[in-house]
């Protein structure tokens, strides 16, 4: 399947038994809402919610981190995902989180998967019906994971990564907060980016009605980053969810989309043993 939708292919696949909609929304801690809250106000018909809070590793304080294998498994057949159906997520805000969806399916094994080109915002100004309310329960379904461990980075990695240099980190987060000179939306973090790191904020993968750039830009954009071939890529940012963007725009642009450092910001930028650069 190809990684990206249109709001016209899903308006025209939504009868079918094996699709399923995930509304992926999550909000930062200064934004004042709450992505199931808005779900329930409208999503589009059938939708159902994908918290990533809730799908996680409940052992440890960081934030949304990729939960085992068998607790994926668990948590999405418990959402009606079995290894037969399309999954396509999107996102209230246009494309922020829902490629964290995309991404964490494929962790696990499942390449049936998409994201929603535009999101709900796309999907809203071309008057397409909505519905409000929760949904109806699903029937539980077996998801056999095949866990794609290449496709994850941790500290550790990152750790040794400063001193190899074998891998290119690019960093999602806006210019500002990676160069130390805006505050982090989570209180008491430090500000600044992981030494050796290039500069890429997700929104310059995207037009202004938040659908992706043409491959061809976004090639532009990753060549301009430092991407050149010689050297896997490893996305970063806040908590390991716009990372996922800068790699759907990889996967986009025909170029190896490599990994995702989970931890990202949070973890990074949390402790006092890790180096800084501003």
């Amino acid at each position: 399947m190809h990684p990206l939708v249109s709001t016209a292919w899903l308006a025209e696949n939504l009868a079918r038994a094996d699709l399923i909609v995930f509304d992926a929304t999550m909000y930062l801690p200064n934004e004042p809402l709450d992505g199931r809250t808005e779900f329930l106000r409208a999503h589009i018909p059938g939708a159902r919610f994908f918290d990533i809070n809730a799908i996680a590793d409940d052992q440890t304080d960081l934030p949304h981190m990729l939960p085992t294998p068998g607790c994926f498994s668990r948590r999405v057949g418990a959402l009606g995902v079995g290894n037969a159906c399309c999954v396509v997520f999107y996102d209230q805000k246009g494309l922020t989180s829902a490629a964290r969806g995309w991404w964490m399916m494929g962790v696990f094994g499942h390449d049936d998967v998409a994201v929603l080109d535009g999101g709900l915002p796309k999907w809203r100004a071309e008057g397409r019906a909505l519905e409000s309310g929760e949904p109806a329960p699903p029937r539980t379904q077996v998801f056999c994971p095949c866990h794609r461990a290449g496709r994850v980075r941790g500290i550790g990695d990152l750790l040794a990564n400063l001193d190899t240099e074998r891998e290119l980190v690019l960093d999602a987060r806006a210019a500002g907060r990676f160069n130390g000179t805006a505050p982090e939306p989570r209180p008491g973090m430090r500000s600044g980016h992981i030494p050796g790191a290039a500069s890429l904020p997700y929104t310059e993968l995207l037009n202004p009605d938040f659908t992706f750039r043409a491959p061809e830009a976004l090639r532009e954009c990753f060549t301009g980053a430092g991407v050149d071939g010689s050297r896997p890529v490893v996305t970063s940012c806040g908590s390991g969810v716009t990372a996922a963007i800068l790699t759907l725009g990889l996967a986009l642009a025909g170029l190896p989309q490599g990994a995702v450092y989970d931890g990202s910001w949070t973890e990074w930028g949390g402790r006092p043993d890790t180096p800084i650069e501003r």
